[in-house]
């Protein structure tokens, strides 16, 4: 690009010697007049409105699917091409791939990827050969060795020539349809994932008959209730879905094998997960201990079977519990309906789509009976026209008439008498369809037989007309027969059902083993030592070392702590604590509760320079505390109740206990094996103050 070429895009220079320029204008610059100082230059203005058109294509004419038919405009480029090629046995989709491209304006990669997305949605299109497999995530065979064509269902519910608009193609060497004229809620039935600028758009599928029965009840203006149904299965809980406008669980369908062994079958899997995903995160959570699983076999063939053994004295429904909180047999899935209605994107829920779909059904039932109703005119008044013309020898004018002209003034004239047994006047066209009349089918016309089709005509141009009357009946009455004729075709596949919360912290509870090497100061679940407590990876723990500060951190595998540590155990806000610690020549007790803390930030519950003598988890009825020997010390040996002592906060100080040096300090109720026992009076409780 240079400046002769565009000198609308340098009108601010580029010579280096020149003074810097000002900002890029703001949004609210751009309001401003081409006379402002601080107006967009030619290149903003430029790059604004190409981007604007190209985030509006790519919105309405590639990610977000069309209201009235349910179709991206690949997915209609596709099904028009195949119309167009149909005659009823299987083609080539690389063929038909090819007759697609002289609509979409794209690759053929994309065109391939979209028609065995549509076949394997089984609604429109039949395929032949590989088309990969949504189950095991498989992807389709080369294009030149796949055959398909379209479905019954497709060819009676989505094309009518007459009755589709059509436009030139990207070239104007064709002619391509804006949309279908779609009778069937196809945007529900096969639902859409799209992502545009600056908005995406996720339709679940539902079940074909159970819209069908929908639409019955909106035309008779009753409730429905529609939740999604997905070809993978599986089980499915809809309390969130708001129309469309939440989400929706779904999980795999796992049974046990046999009653009396530990072996788990998943027959069925959630929608958007395929069997190589799952077993993969099913190997994951084993391996990090959080399902008892110790072998996987995969069987899976037209259907799902993958079995788990699990390990030897596993509880059954706990590992079914697991299996769903820790691995992809159950999915979360966002449900945020997006469609482009009026050429614009439009969010909206289930109800109002389907309400939407249901008018556009009326309305094309009504524009099809009447192109129908047209049609039965246009062919009782031809019937009439012939046996009028052969009855009455209007034939024998032609005799005398040597031009066409005359030709044509002599079947005007000789038809003029019987214009009130016509439908309407006589046309240039039935001029040249009387004309074209052989011999051989004027002598051998069969009034009788003439007259039969034009009563049989007659009798269903009056039923047209009837229908026509009475529209929502005739609508009900089409759709009752479409769920007649699909209901066990289609059938529901994803179980409804309520799913209970899974606890995950129960289940993990014994996922990690804490133990601490003492000798060389390492604590976590991959050190070889003693046992401390057993926790989850979801917990966090508390350390606590002798000068009184303490840490919460998650469950590690190897850490050094050093052999100044004191306590560590899971980290619970309100679990109250005693400890006793030493500062100053001084000995106090307190007890508190660690409250929230701040991962991997160092604390303190005792003064610097202090040194704990004593800290428990628990409540401690007792503490049996016995004293250095000093010189003129009577007392050796005291008892403390810390239940006396109010629980305060972490930082503070806690209640003096005594001022004499502290050798041993043990929790009751019993005494320890060292408490040697004096006469009454000689060994006085403790007071705190």
């Amino acid at each position: 690009m240079s400046k002769r070429d565009h000198p609308e895009l340098f009108e601010q220079g580029s010579d280096p010697s020149a003074p810097p320029r000002a900002p890029l204008p703001t949004s609210t610059e751009h309001r401003e007049g081409p006379g402002h100082p601080h107006a967009p230059s030619a290149l903003r203005r430029l790059m604004d409105s190409n981007f604007l058109q190209y985030a509006s294509y790519v919105i309405c004419d590639r990610a977000v699917p069309a209201l009235e038919d349910g179709l991206k405009p690949v997915q209609r480029r596709i099904l028009w091409a195949l119309h167009r090629l149909d005659d009823g046995r299987f083609m080539k989709v690389a063929n038909v791939v090819g007759h697609t491209m002289q609509y979409h304006p794209h690759g053929d990669a994309s065109i391939t990827d979209a028609l065995v997305n549509l076949q394997n949605k089984r609604y429109l299109i039949e395929g032949q050969g590989n088309f990969g497999n949504l189950i095991t995530g498989d992807s389709a065979a080369a294009a030149r060795y796949i055959e398909c064509r379209l479905t019954d269902l497709a060819r009676r519910e989505l094309f009518h020539d007459a009755l589709t608009p059509l436009i030139p193609s990207y070239d104007g060497r064709n002619k391509e349809p804006v949309v279908l004229p779609c009778k069937i809620p196809l945007l529900l039935m096969l639902g859409a994932e799209g992502i545009a600028v600056g908005l995406s758009t996720r339709i679940l599928p539902h079940n074909f008959i159970e819209l069908l029965k929908a639409q019955i009840a909106i035309l008779r203006k009753r409730s429905f209730t529609l939740v999604p149904d997905f070809i993978q299965g599986g089980l499915m809980d809809a309390s969130e879905y708001d129309d469309g406008r939440g989400r929706v669980r779904v999980r795999a369908r796992i049974r046990p094998k046999e009653k009396t062994t530990s072996t788990l079958v998943i027959t069925e899997i959630p929608f958007g997960v395929t069997t190589e995903s799952l077993i993969a995160s099913i190997e994951e959570a084993a391996k990090t201990g959080k399902i008892p699983v110790r072998a996987i076999h995969d069987y899976t063939a037209a259907q799902p079977e993958i079995e788990l053994l699990l390990s030897p004295g596993s509880d059954v429904e706990r590992a079914i519990q697991s299996l769903y909180a820790f691995t992809a047999c159950e999915q979360s899935l966002t449900s945020r309906i997006i469609v482009i209605r009026d050429n614009r994107p439009v969010e909206m829920d289930v109800r109002a789509v389907l309400k939407a779909n249901t008018e556009r059904l009326l309305q094309l039932l009504e524009a099809e009976l009447r192109h129908r109703r047209n049609t039965l005119i246009e062919e009782i008044h031809a019937k009439t026209l012939v046996q009028l013309f052969v009855e009455n020898r209007v034939y024998k004018r032609f005799e005398t008439c040597r031009s066409e002209d005359a030709l044509r003034k002599a079947v005007r004239d000789g038809m003029a008498p019987f214009r009130r047994q016509l439908q309407r006047d006589l046309s240039d066209a039935d001029i040249e369809m009387l004309l074209g009349i052989r011999i051989r089918r004027i002598s051998q016309f069969d009034r009788e037989q003439n007259e039969h089709q034009r009563l049989t005509l007659a009798q269903e141009l009056a039923q047209v007309e009837k229908d026509l009357g009475a529209l929502v009946p005739y609508a009900i009455h089409y759709l009752q027969n479409l769920i007649k004729t699909y209901e066990a075709q289609f059938p529901r596949r994803t179980e409804p059902a309520s799913f209970e919360a899974i606890e995950l912290r129960t289940l993990t509870a014994q996922e990690l083993k804490i133990r601490v090497d003492r000798e060389k100061g390492y604590l976590g679940h991959d050190v070889e030592g003693e046992l401390l407590f057993e926790c989850s990876s979801l917990d966090k723990i508390v350390l606590v070392w002798n000068d009184g500060r303490y840490k919460v951190i998650p469950p590690p595998e190897k850490l050094f702590t050093d052999t100044t540590l004191v306590y560590a155990g899971k980290h619970e806000r309100d679990r109250v604590m005693t400890l006793v610690y030493e500062h100053e020549g001084l000995s106090y007790l307190k007890r508190f509760a660690f409250g929230g803390a701040i991962q991997n930030k160092e604390y303190r519950c005792a003064p610097s320079e202090s040194r704990i003598l004593f800290f428990h988890d628990a409540e401690c009825p007792l503490l049996f505390v016995k004293y250095k020997p000093a010189k003129h010390q009577r007392i050796h040996q005291q008892t403390f109740n810390p239940l006396e002592v109010g629980v305060k906060g972490v930082q503070a100080r806690g209640n003096q206990m005594t001022a004499k040096r502290i050798d041993r300090i043990a929790a009751g109720p019993e005494k320890p094996r060292w408490w040697q026992d004096e006469p009454e009076g000689e060994s006085p409780k403790g007071v705190l103050f």
